[in-house]
């Protein structure tokens, strides 16, 4: 009896951990000075979400979001809305989709991953 609760409480402690929301968003305003052009590739996961992406640099900015994987429940809204925001704000840190915030938060953190690269 007391195996089995163990084994209970573990495949609990998992599920919660895997299932954490994974909120964080690890990006902020892009610093041009130190970009340089290329196109890079970066991931991220928030909770169940998957995002790759290629992400374009001209001139020291961001011009081009490329979402090469995105795996998601119901976050696809996210998917037309966030690139564009960041491309705009030049920032990896925007005001996410409601409805699709796990997937808004690992595509920033996405395109953040690729912005380090090319640091």
């Amino acid at each position: 009896m007391k195996l089995h609760r163990t084994i209970a409480l573990g495949v609990i402690l998992i599920l919660v951990v895997s299932c954490s929301t994974g909120k964080t968003i690890i990006g902020g305003p892009i610093s041009p000075a130190n970009l340089k052009d290329g196109t890079y590739e970066g991931t991220a996961g928030s909770g169940p979400v998957r995002v790759q992406a290629m992400v374009s640099i001209s001139d020291q900015k961001i011009t081009d979001i490329d979402l090469i994987e995105h795996r998601t429940w119901k976050g696809g809204a996210a998917e037309g809305i966030i690139p564009s925001r960041i491309i705009e704000t030049q920032s990896t840190k925007v005001d996410v989709v409601s409805g699709a915030t796990m997937s808004s938060v690992a595509i920033m953190n996405a395109v953040e991953d690729a912005i380090q690269k090319a640091q």
